[in-house]
């Protein structure tokens, strides 16, 4: 029976509440929308591994590191394992093709991120072929590539033309994985510079090694720059997730701006919201007068209110969370080239439905203080 009222006052202004409906179905979903770009800026830090630590230039990363320099981290104590990797920087057919492609070490490199998921026969494939590469599912989706297929990348910081072969296709562990990444043979590189610049080859943009024991991740990377201190390339150590978020910190105004877009939206719903359900109680302020004077309470009065607005609101924000999901992978067919992990997480939605809460509990607060404050004879007076 309560529910029953609770919508049928709701709706009694049916075109009122539609366009309320909808305008908060539009906030909630730009809302969701806006964190799930956010979400996808951080989304390389929440995939480091708290294991991993990388090692690059103390002046820039636009400066390599010698070679040389692996066999003298692989001593240091607590090293499990070392890597390394090189941006590459190339293009596949057109500079809109823009994606993430490195030079690494093959096996070794791969073997230190369990989260890329490749089957071993593919892998030893990777590893046996000189001019192989390795692709991510999401990359192979997007130009139509399978195993085997022939490509050539072009290059833009390492000029010419870069022929190679997919020899697999990995899959994220995790949700948060990049899958838009390809990853080729550091030696293939190398081997082409020693020809044509020699003064750039032996080089790697940066190391990564595996600790034993996360907790020494400082200790280690003392240990390692200090070993490197006052040498013509000296390192700057830290751990995964720092360096991620050193590429975050980059863009922390964007990133501020989205945030503020995203709570500006949500208060001007509010706005519209509380401005929908005043102009309801104020057109039914003698019914409200007449449950008064029935013995109606503050709080019973006060809830119908609230019940009203959560009904309005509960309709938009369910629309809008269920298009959120479309509307996201619209989004990622545009954008997957820059945000190559976009998804929405259970945070998003629950700041979502907190949204919608707050949405409603601000659209009653003025027009139950209005019923509870106005005077049954003034009430009664009301025409409207």
């Amino acid at each position: 029976m309560l529910w029953k009222l609770l919508f049928r006052n709701a709706f009694r202004h049916k075109l009122r509440a539609l366009l309320t409906i909808f305008g908060v179905a539009v906030a909630v979903l730009a809302f969701g929308l806006l964190r799930t770009v956010v979400d996808a800026w951080y989304a390389g830090v929440s995939a480091a591994a708290a294991n991993r630590l990388i090692i690059r230039n103390a002046i820039s990363l636009t400066f390599f590191l010698p070679i040389a320099y692996m066999e003298k981290i692989r001593a240091i104590d607590g090293v499990k394992a070392v890597s390394h990797m090189t941006w590459f920087g190339g293009i596949y057919i057109d500079r809109k093709n823009f994606f993430a492609n490195f030079a690494v070490e093959g096996k070794p490199y791969l073997d230190l991120y369990p989260e890329f998921i490749l089957p071993e026969e593919q892998k030893d494939a990777f590893g046996k072929d000189r001019k192989g590469c390795v692709v991510g599912r999401g990359l192979a989706r997007r130009f139509g590539w399978k195993e085997g297929d022939s490509i050539t990348l072009q290059g833009t910081i390492f000029r010419g033309d870069w022929p190679m072969t997919v020899r697999g296709i990995y899959t994220g562990r995790d949700r948060n994985v990049d899958e838009n990444q390809l990853f080729f043979h550091w030696d293939y590189l190398n081997e082409r510079l020693k020809a044509a610049a020699q003064r750039r080859a032996n080089q790697a943009g940066i190391f990564i090694i595996e600790i034993a024991e996360a907790s020494s991740a400082s200790a280690i990377a003392g240990s390692i720059d200090a070993a490197f201190k006052n040498s013509l390339a000296e390192t700057l150590t830290e751990t995964e997730r720092a360096f991620q978020m050193g590429f975050v910190s980059m863009s922390a105004a964007i990133l501020m701006a989205i945030r503020l877009v995203s709570f500006l939206i949500i208060g001007i719903i509010m706005a519209v919201a509380a401005n929908t359900m005043i102009m309801s109680v104020r057109e039914r302020m003698h019914e409200f007068a007449v449950f008064k004077t029935l013995g109606f309470g503050a709080a019973r009065m006060g809830g119908l209110i609230l019940g009203e607005a959560a009904v309005i609101c509960a309709a938009g924000g369910a629309l809008g969370i269920a298009g959120t999901f479309p509307a996201l992978r619209i989004l990622a067919g545009y954008v997957s080239n820059v945000f190559p992990v976009l998804d929405i997480t259970t945070a998003t939605l629950c700041y979502d439905v907190l949204a919608v809460a707050a949405v409603a509990m601000v659209a009653a607060v003025f027009p139950i203080r209005r019923v509870i404050t106005v005077p049954i004879v003034e009430a009664l007076g009301r025409a409207g």
